[in-house]
């Protein structure tokens, strides 16, 4: 239902992603907003690697809810506010995608919703039917 690929007219990614998603068949679309490091007790843990694993965490919280898990993500998009993290959501992100590879956006931008904010993921992903 979903084929992953890089063609071999494109530049080959800079880490583990791809550069597209063929979706074809009957199934559901899932489009997930913004997840950011925010615990379900309104904390926003300290640090950049800490907010990254608990935007993760929200992610996977919200898939799990609709009966899906990382593999059925077909795009993902992260906004950091800092390039020092990079390095540390490639890390954190190829760890929680488990082997998956979906279609990918990496931002650096001035600031969030909140200025304690270091990391938002968006994701969609496809459930078939």
């Amino acid at each position: 239902m979903i084929t992953f690929s890089n063609p071999p007219g494109a530049p080959q990614p800079a880490s583990r992603y791809s550069q597209a998603a063929l979706v074809e068949g009957p199934g559901k679309r899932l489009v997930i907003s913004g997840q950011v490091g925010v615990a379900l007790d309104g904390t926003v843990p300290p640090g950049g690697k800490a907010q990254i694993a608990q935007a993760l965490a929200n992610l996977k919280a919200v898939l799990a809810a609709h009966g899906a898990t990382t593999a059925d993500i077909v795009k993902i998009t992260v906004f950091l506010t800092e390039t020092a993290l990079v390095g540390a959501w490639r890390a954190a992100r190829d760890a929680a995608m488990e082997g998956a590879a979906p279609t990918s956006t990496l931002l650096i931008v001035a600031g969030l919703a909140d200025p304690r904010f270091v990391v938002e993921v968006e994701a969609e992903a496809f459930l078939p039917a």
